[in-house]
């Protein structure tokens, strides 16, 4: 939220640099993001000057443009190229001086210098309006007072404002905070408690009253539970034309584009007192009856940004006598009721809108605007008739207008204040010191909460009914806590705490699992759990009737809980792949939402993407491209470092895959793994393989936590390896001569390992040579050579015997 500086001194007339103020106010607890200096003209108009044309030729070169000699007043003219066309001798006009900075519409800046035009030179500019930033106009340039002096720095001929903005970074319980007089009231009480007593200036309605009663429009409010209260007046014979200066310049400064006197002064209002308005073009209210009410589903209506849009049947609309909706009640207007150039008459409203009906209604269209913002978190139902009146006022200055009814106001059940009893002695506990009570209520008195009652032991307080977030003892306490200053809470720095242990084996794994991947070049992700409803239509496993669904979505792409982590992940994938970082491995710790019949369920998952390279490019090493077997391996190795063996191998019943396994252990599913499908990846711009492993994580840690370890010392003697290279039948595969080597040798056979397969030439039809290395070892004395020789004669043997095996 903005907020002017120069607008916040209009109701408190405070000194303090903008900083300072900015730190009292985050002290207040309304935290300033930022400062900036916004200038009416940016620029200020510096470098710019007041000049006299001396003389003015036409170009020789040019029958649209002229030689000018320009008296800047330090004696020495310059020559001028000016295309306009009402340049003439004698004129003041303004002047850029070559290194000058000017700034287009857009803010774009652009610097003077000395040129040649035509052939001409040219050091500098003569100025239209719209190219220093003081109106619209091109058709010639700026022609000022004959009196101004020449030089005279056109930074004083003009009034150019200053002003600083802070940026508020509100928080959503500080609806009173939302304009620029809550802000003044807020610094007021900040400023008391530092001995600085200002007064708070309100803008005055003393000069109200109504010209005529010639043209009443009749207000009906079927439903208060949705409108508590609404006020509307009707002013007639007024002018659109431009706001003033001063109200464009504030709204300029806050960000705002000004539109016209009647749009400006409701935005202007809305801003100061924080009570949004809407003027309705009051020719084009049927019947002159306004009915503020709902209307049935599906009903069409186009908003004023050209929008057709299906209404809900919840949706506040304000409607004409023949329940035409002429605007979206709180949220935004109708583009056939506005005001336009035409318009010379209008009904101006004031409302307070059901703050849950208009969030529900913004968040429904997609539309977030000023008025939005202000009902949704509560307004001041106590202003709605003074910002009314002083809306009015404005309107009848500046748009020429009169009053011409009463204000109608629709107020059936007046809204209390509410009444909070504060006890000193919980005040002082949850403050952490004790206060004095004379300032405990001189801060109560600032933030204008009323003392009632007082007793030794605390007071009956009312609270205004602009702070609709302080209902509780606890809020009051928090109050009184922000203006006092949480800096001035003496705290000890003595901590005393008892040491607890928290064993929590399942945190334990995921972070072993963690190191493990992260050791083998993965990176670890963090997805959103809110996704697009849409997704569940990409695999048949997912039903769409089982997504746990968000009442009041941010938006259409974050409606549901994920019922499955791919997606959110192919999302990290493509945005990866799009800024050039095509090689990706991630793994993800997370969870799947469902809504079953049986009720909602929650289940934990580890999904790893495999992409690309496995490793970066190098001059020392080949790059391999990630693969299904390599997934595998990563599987498994996971599995294992688990203690979890023996896993069968089938297919996946997952559709999401091209290719893929699922490993289980019985009839427990631990993982599905494989090539994500060509038609999955299409719909996220993925064009290469991705490859996906999901772990049933619950299902893994229940086994994991049921293996059981043997820890043994290490062996004393060393370790003996032998190499045979055997020549076999090329159907004999490595696992029948792993096999029996074991079956020959159970006891010092300790690893055969295949380092070698050779097929080709010098080898016999329907042969080939493995090379194969045996590890022995005797755990209780050093083998001897003889004992080594025995026991490779009897390797030898069996795979002579038993595979037709030749040694080479």
């Amino acid at each position: 939220m903005k907020i002017s500086y120069n607008w916040l001194q209009q109701f408190l007339n405070v000194s303090w640099e903008a900083a300072k103020t900015g730190e009292l106010l985050t002290n207040l607890g309304l935290e300033v993001e930022g400062i900036e200096k916004v200038e009416s003209i940016k620029g200020s108009l510096e470098g710019i000057v007041v000049g006299e044309v001396l003389t003015c030729i036409q170009h020789p070169n040019a029958d649209k443009l002229k030689i000018t000699t320009v008296d800047l007043g330090d004696g020495i003219p310059v020559q001028i190229v000016c295309g306009a066309p009402n340049v003439a001798v004698g004129q003041k006009v303004p002047v850029a001086n070559v290194g000058t900075t000017l700034y287009t519409e857009k803010g774009e800046s652009f610097v003077i210098t000395k040129s040649k035009i035509r052939g001409e030179v040219s050091h500098g500019m003569i100025c239209a309006e719209d190219e220093i930033g003081l109106g619209k106009s091109h058709d010639g340039i700026m022609i000022l007072d004959a009196s101004l002096a020449s030089g005279t720095p056109a930074a004083k001929v003009f009034d150019i404002k200053t002003d600083y903005v802070f940026e508020i970074g509100l928080t959503p319980n500080r609806s009173d905070a939302m304009s620029h007089y809550g802000v003044a009231r807020d610094l007021r009480a900040g400023l008391i408690q530092r001995d600085l007593k200002l007064e708070l200036i309100s803008p005055s309605v003393s000069d109200f009253h109504v010209d005529e009663r010639t043209a009443r429009i009749e207000v009906e409010i079927p439903n208060k539970e949705l409108v508590p209260r609404y006020c509307g007046i009707t002013i007639s014979d007024i002018k659109i034309k431009e706001s003033p200066k001063w109200i464009q310049n504030r709204l300029k400064a806050i960000g705002i584009t000004p539109k016209n006197n009647v749009v400006d002064i409701t935005n202007y209002v809305m801003h100061e007192l924080g009570q949004p308005l809407h003027a309705f073009d009051a020719q084009k209210i049927t019947g002159n009856k306004v009915i503020v009410k709902t209307l049935p589903e599906g009903t069409k209506f186009t908003t004023l940004d050209g929008v057709e849009r299906t209404l809900s049947d919840e949706d506040i609309m304000i409607c004409d006598a023949k329940e035409n909706p002429m605007c979206l009640g709180g949220v935004f207007g109708g583009i056939n009721s506005g005001v336009t150039e035409q318009t010379n008459s209008i009904f101006l409203e004031s409302a307070f809108f059901n703050p849950i009906s208009i969030r529900k209604s913004a968040k429904r269209h997609g539309l977030n605007t000023d008025a939005s913002f202000r009902f949704e978190r509560g307004i001041d139902i106590n202003m709605t008739k003074y910002a009314l009146k002083r809306a009015a006022l404005l309107i009848e200055e500046f748009a020429g207008g009169k009053l011409t009814s009463d204000i109608s106001d629709f107020y059936p059940d007046k809204i209390e204040d509410y009444q909070v009893f504060l006890s000193y002695e919980n005040a002082f506990r949850l403050i952490g010191q004790v206060i004095s009570k004379d300032t405990i209520k001189n801060i109560l008195a600032s933030l204008e909460i009323k003392i009632n009652s007082e007793t030794e032991g605390g007071l009956g307080l009312t609270i205004p009914s602009y702070r609709t977030d302080v209902q509780r003892e606890a809020d009051i306490i928090e109050e009184i806590l922000r203006v006092y200053g949480y800096n001035n809470i003496e705290f000890s720095y003595k901590l005393n705490t008892s040491i607890s242990f928290d064993k929590n084996d399942d945190i334990k794994v995921e972070n072993s699992v963690a190191n493990q991947l992260t050791s083998l070049g993965f990176n670890e992700t963090m997805a959103n759990s809110l996704t697009k409803s849409s997704y569940v239509n990409l695999s048949e496993n997912l039903q769409e009737n089982a997504n746990v669904s968000i009442l009041n979505p941010l938006s259409n792409d974050l409606s549901v809980l994920r019922q499955s982590l791919l997606f959110s992940g192919l999302e990290s994938v493509n945005y990866n792949i799009n800024r050039k970082n095509s090689s990706l491995k991630f793994f993800e710790f997370g969870k799947s939402y469902h809504n079953f019949e049986s009720g909602f369920s929650e289940e934990k998952h580890l999904t790893l993407f495999v992409t690309g390279n496995r490793s970066k490019e190098s001059w020392n090493s080949t790059t391999k491209t990630t693969d299904f077997f390599y997934v595998k391996g990563v599987v498994t190795a996971i599995l294992s470092r688990l203690g979890i063996h023996n896993l069968k191998n089938n297919p996946t019943k997952n559709d999401i895959f091209s290719e893929g396994i699922s490993l289980s252990l019985g009839k427990t599913i631990l993982v599905d793994f494989g090539v994500v499908k060509k038609s999955i990846l299409k719909e996220f711009g993925i064009k290469q393989e991705v490859l996906f492993a999901d772990f049933k994580w619950e299902n893994v840690l229940k086994l994991s936590n049921n293996q059981s370890f043997k820890v043994r010392e290490l062996p004393k003697f060393p370790l003996v390896k032998r190499d045979l290279a055997l020549l076999l039948d090329a159907k004999t595969e490595f696992k029948e001569v792993y096999n029996l080597a074991f079956q020959s040798e159970k006891n010092l056979l300790k690893e055969v390992d295949l380092f070698d397969v050779y097929e080709g030439n010098n080898l016999p039809d329907g042969k080939k040579s493995y090379a194969v290395s045996f590890v022995l070892q005797d755990e209780s004395k050093t083998l001897e050579e003889k004992q080594i020789e025995k026991i490779m004669q009897k390797l030898q043997q069996t795979f002579e015997k038993n595979l037709n095996a030749v040694l080479r």
